[in-house]
């Protein structure tokens, strides 16, 4: 596993993660470890339906592709 080494990385930074570590219950090398793994994924992009809590029963059997397709020659 390879290890990194960070140079003047600023005081105040280092409080902050150090919190942030804290709160999350990981230590500082565990939450750098989080915050770079997330920060360099690639997004997961939602359907519609994936969404939660915003009426997905009303979207049910409608293409979001075609349904944005619609909306936007609406505009014209």
């Amino acid at each position: 596993m390879a290890v990194l080494n960070i140079k003047n990385l600023p005081n105040s930074l280092y409080k902050k993660l150090q919190a942030r570590a804290k709160s999350q219950h990981r230590s500082i090398a565990q939450e750098v470890t989080h915050l770079l793994s997330d920060a360099l994924e690639t997004p997961k992009f939602l359907s519609i339906l994936d969404l939660k809590g915003l009426g997905k029963e009303h979207w049910r059997g409608v293409n979001p592709s075609k349904y944005i397709e619609r909306e936007r020659a609406s505009w014209d």
